[in-house]
């Protein structure tokens, strides 16, 4: 049986920037939905409990969400998601920290393992519409930990970590910490698995996704085609620190 934990003290209302579901409940339940091509999305919230998790599982079934991942300490049992074949994954890490390199691998595996289903159903029923798949991860309050995480995944797939951070920030206000974008931004490093995992058919991008690529494989030589197509005219490395102090001295 999973060890609980108690979250009364966590939960602050009335956060701008991020969608409230359904009716007024002892907590508020917000969701901010990060999509990266029509296929792949990831879903980032704040933590359920076992009083509010059917909430969540309405929200669950529109999105068609695979697969649960929590950052934390488990606040509700995982038994009701699995009984509807969500799986659920325990990769907790300190919070306000970023991610180990355990939970890093552990994660890559999860994401990679659901594109990879994605693709196999596409391909196999090529002729009919696939709903595209989510992933969702949370943390407590789903600004820290779990958009930490996200954002490793559009990191890997390809997107600039700047991209990646002001991406994931549009649609989730106050995401991230100082250290955690400094690592984003700075630190962390594709994994060596990332030029195979990229060759994965990914389908069409969405348009207002920060890369969009037609075709159905990504190659290194588009994957550089396409950020050097997208550098500003000025000094690359005075608008990189530009952009990154704008970030760094914004966030909290």
């Amino acid at each position: 049986m999973d060890k609980m934990v108690s979250v009364s003290n966590y939960h602050t209302p009335g956060i701008n920037g991020r969608k409230t579901l359904g009716r007024p409940s002892p907590l508020t339940i917000s969701f901010s939905l990060i999509e990266y091509d029509k296929g792949h999305r990831f879903l980032i919230m704040d933590c359920p409990t076992d009083s509010t998790i059917s909430l969540y599982i309405k929200e669950f079934d529109r999105l068609n969400v695979t697969d649960v991942v929590r950052v934390c300490e488990p606040t509700y049992h995982k038994d009701r998601l699995e009984q509807r074949n969500v799986r659920v994954h325990d990769l907790p890490f300190k919070d306000g920290d970023v991610p180990p390199s355990s939970v890093l691998k552990q994660w890559l595996e999860v994401v990679h393992e659901s594109f990879k289903t994605t693709t196999a159903n596409a391909k196999n029923d090529a002729n009919k519409s696939v709903a595209p798949t989510t992933i969702a991860v949370h943390c407590v309050a789903g600004l820290g930990r779990a958009p930490v995480l996200v954002a490793v995944a559009l990191i890997e797939r390809g997107m600039d970590p700047l991209d990646a951070i002001e991406h994931v920030r549009n649609k989730r206000r106050g995401a991230f910490n100082n250290r955690q974008i400094a690592y984003l931004a700075e630190n962390y490093k594709r994994s060596s698995a990332f030029k195979s995992a990229n060759k994965i058919l990914i389908g069409s991008s969405i348009r207002s996704s920060p890369i969009a690529s037609s075709a159905n494989v990504v190659s290194d030589q588009q994957q550089q085609n396409y950020h050097d197509s997208h550098q500003p005219a000025t000094n690359p490395t005075t608008t990189h620190m530009s952009i990154f102090k704008k970030m760094f001295f914004g966030s909290h």
